[in-house]
């Protein structure tokens, strides 16, 4: 085989294997089950799961910690449980300092 044939191959299947861990890790990042909840004010910059206001996107947007306008996927009944240095979590949108 060639070495430019071989060349070719073996990006073709590094690209594969990238897009293919990239889609997985995205569909865990941002996937819940029925006993998950959505709640706010608790991730960590760029690890929220989506809703991350004015100038975000969505999931791994947010631009501080503890963000009270985006959120991340919980356990069902343990959001108001959870403790920031700004106080609990909420099932709403908060506003932080």
């Amino acid at each position: 085989m060639k070495p430019q044939i071989k060349i070719a191959t073996f990006a073709a299947s590094a690209l594969a294997i990238s897009l293919a861990a990239a889609a997985a890790h995205a569909a865990t990042t941002t996937s819940s089950t029925a006993s998950d909840e959505q709640c706010y004010g608790i991730a960590l910059a760029g690890e929220n799961d989506c809703a991350a206001g004015p100038g975000t996107s969505c999931a791994g947007t947010s631009t501080v910690d503890y963000q009270g306008n985006a959120w991340t996927y919980v356990p069902e009944g343990t959001c108001t449980s959870i403790e920031t240095p700004y106080g609990p979590g909420s099932l709403t949108p908060i506003e932080r300092p």
